[in-house]
């Protein structure tokens, strides 16, 4: 008997520019460059196109034609494995959420 593959969606919550993104996506990676993590494969909410989320069309927009994106290792809030997908969304951050200082690799004489 055959095991059906089963498709893995994360939630990736970063930061950008002082505002929070939620995404949706099929493939996360650590990335060959060093300290970013590389995300692929978006959702977007293809449930009803007759509701329209603005803050969900502004994502839709901003990685329209973006293959993989890379991600800050910093700027990671949390990655989460989910069983299905949900609302993509950018909001102001609230509280004390910042990104974590990393300091650069030292130079070498």
């Amino acid at each position: 008997m055959a095991v059906a593959k089963q498709d893995h969606i994360y939630r990736v919550v970063f930061l950008n520019q002082d505002k929070v993104y939620e995404i949706f996506v099929k493939n996360v990676y650590q990335s060959d460059m060093w300290g970013f993590i590389e995300i692929e494969d978006f959702i977007f909410g293809s449930r009803s196109d007759v509701l329209v989320d603005p803050s969900e069309d502004k994502l839709k927009q901003q990685f329209e034609g973006v293959n993989r994106s890379y991600i800050p290792m910093q700027a990671i809030v949390r990655i989460d494995e989910v069983k299905k997908e949900g609302v993509a969304k950018i909001t102001d951050i609230k509280g004390n959420v910042s990104a974590f200082p990393i300091m650069p690799p030292p130079s070498k004489p």
